[in-house]
């Protein structure tokens, strides 16, 4: 007969340490956005466990063991580095209070850390309209303050939403990302002069002066990112401008035909074509080498409300102009909702940043590392040019190409602008 308190003596225990995994390549941290587990539920293998917040994308992480959620160690709405100790699987017998004891003591600061209040506003003349009413309290934690994660703090800061004024759906009616994410800056009423005709203003900054805002992944990342391409790559700045007549006279063609093409999708196909043409272009610095890309793998920058990401696409020499543009349009509407894979935003050989939807003339940008090279796109516009001995009405538009010195050279980069114009001044030859 089988001692059964020897056989429970030599038993195995089963813990599986639920450790934050490095979910894209540039990503430190990460946001716990929400648990898709409680403690006590069983965990099979493959078990989606939580959706984690990296620098770029909302990732799914998986269970990589059996057994029960005995403990979550980093609720929703906390941020951790990479590596560290977030949940407990273990059977119900298993020890692992020394596991919530290292825990404990490693435990990163708490989600919900205080930011200094904006100052307050001046009252408002008796005259003036009366703001609207926010709806019923919402849950707060202690010490009156609205409960929300730092993300949905950040966003709400930089709209200028109220966050007294937002339901929140996360755990304990907590206020997350989401909440806030389809909402607009605050409302401000206000009555205008009788007959004064005025030019539309721009959207005004929604963050109050003086206020601190909370670093996002996304932003930490950027900031990183971009302070090594800059002091580290020698940029210099080449740019020229370009005859768009045809080009617009062509997409308006295509508009009639309800075939939806952009400035951009134009622009990126002009370039993936350039870049195959000009396979230095298509390059990137390798220390004691040139390294120089066997595909033309173009990223299209994507602003988002805390930071800027860029999706890939790939092969776009050999797409169509029409494949671009729904495949830019497809990646650019999950870059906003951050359901990006990471090989969906990585692997660029060359990136295009596009501000002339803001009407900008022209404007440098800071080369997207690993590559070379970055086409920064004005906006198309309608002045009056010389043609000949004549003026005339016509359409123009400015790109800047910013290069690594290391890399590219100025008559290269002189070159590689020239054919790119010369497939937009002859449009049709990105549809051959």
């Amino acid at each position: 007969m089988v001692d059964s308190r020897r056989t429970q003596r030599q038993r195995t225990p089963m813990i599986t340490k639920v450790v934050l995994a490095k979910l894209s390549p540039t990503m430190e941290e990460g946001t716990i956005v929400k648990w898709n587990k409680q403690e006590g539920d069983v965990i099979k293998v493959g078990d989606v466990l939580a959706e984690i917040e990296t620098d770029k994308a909302n990732m799914e992480m998986e269970a990589l063991g059996a057994g029960v959620l005995r403990r979550v160690l980093v609720g929703a709405g906390g941020k951790a580095p990479i590596g560290t100790l977030i949940g407990i699987i273990a059977d119900a017998a298993d020890d692992i209070s020394s596991l919530e004891k290292a825990a404990a003591s490693a435990a990163p600061p708490p989600a919900d850390t205080p930011v200094e209040p904006p100052p307050a506003t001046v009252s408002a003349p008796a005259s003036a309209p009366q703001p609207v009413s926010p709806p019923a309290a919402l849950p707060t934690a202690e010490g009156g303050r609205v409960k929300a994660s730092p993300l949905a703090r950040s966003i709400a800061a930089q709209r200028g939403v109220p966050l007294e004024s937002v339901p929140g759906s996360g755990p304990g009616g907590r206020v997350i990302k989401r909440d806030v994410e389809g909402l607009g800056a605050a409302p401000v009423a206000f009555t205008a002069a009788p007959d004064v005709k005025a030019a539309a203003a721009p959207p005004a900054a929604s963050v109050t002066p003086g206020q601190e805002l909370p670093l996002s992944n996304m932003r930490k990342t950027i900031a990183r990112r971009l302070v090594e391409s800059m002091f580290s790559a020698p940029h210099f700045y080449v740019t020229v401008e370009i005859d768009m007549e045809r080009a617009v006279a062509l997409r308006a063609q295509l508009a009639a035909s309800e075939v939806k093409i952009s400035y951009n999708d134009l622009v990126v196909k002009a370039c993936a074509l350039a870049l195959r043409r000009f396979p230095l272009v298509n390059a990137s610095w390798g220390g004691n080498k040139l390294v120089t890309h066997a595909h033309v793998h173009l990223g299209v920058a994507v602003a988002l409300p805390d930071g800027l990401l860029t999706p890939v696409v790939r092969d776009a020499d050999r797409k169509s102009v029409g494949t671009i543009a729904a495949e830019i349009r497809e990646l650019a509407t999950r870059a906003r909702d951050k359901q990006l894979k990471p090989e969906e935003y990585t692997g660029s050989t060359f990136t295009v940043s596009n501000l002339g939807m803001y009407d900008v003339t022209e404007f440098t940008a800071i080369i997207n590392p690993p590559d070379s090279a970055i086409l920064a796109v004005g906006a198309v516009r309608k002045q009056p040019v010389v043609v000949g001995d004549e003026i005339r009405p016509g359409q123009r538009m400015k790109v800047t190409l910013g290069s690594d010195h290391r890399v590219i050279d100025g008559a290269l980069a002189a070159q590689f602008l020239a054919e790119i114009r010369r497939l937009l001044e002859n449009p049709l030859l990105l549809f051959v």
